[in-house]
């Protein structure tokens, strides 16, 4: 019997609501492994997770058993991702839940799923390893309409995300 078999790679890119800098040094790791515990519960690989303090990378694997998005990435999530959804609504409610911010902590609305193939894995990971580093030279706003034209992607500037100017 003929089976289904893929390898899909997808980068995930979502801001915290207000672009505020709001995930803290003594708790991020722990919010990248919960998160990274999201993808895996969803039966998808987690490859790395990691961010600053205004917004997350995720980069996993996708099974056959998970939705693909229709597009390299989505902008708003009328509908969108179940995991996406799932990792943001589960790590909102685990930053609040823990008290981990004064007020009630969100994820910006929308988000970008940009694709790979597997001989770019060790770059993307790297990439992603290095945040900190990247964001020296560059600001998020840059990072991410730099994935929107490397990725030819068209976009509306009032579907992305909020900026602080």
């Amino acid at each position: 019997m003929p089976g289904t078999f893929s390898q899909i790679y997808i980068q995930i890119v979502f801001a915290v609501s207000g672009r505020e800098n709001l995930v803290n040094k003594n708790w991020k790791d722990d919010l990248q492994k919960y998160i990274a515990g999201i993808i895996k519960g969803k039966e998808q690989k987690s490859i790395i997770v990691n961010g600053m303090p205004d917004h997350i990378h995720a980069f996993v694997g996708l099974r056959p058993s998970m939705a693909i998005p229709a597009r390299h990435v989505k902008l708003y999530e009328a509908g969108g991702s179940d995991l996406v959804r799932d990792i943001k609504n589960n790590s909102t409610n685990f930053i609040n839940d823990n008290k981990l911010v004064k007020g009630k902590f969100s994820w910006q609305e929308g988000y970008g799923a940009f694709s790979y193939g597997h001989s770019q894995i060790e770059r993307v990971y790297n990439y992603i390893l290095n945040q900190e580093k990247h964001h020296k030279k560059k600001t998020f706003r840059e990072e991410y309409l730099d994935f929107l034209k490397k990725f030819e992607i068209k976009y509306d500037e009032k579907y992305l995300f909020k900026w602080i100017f």
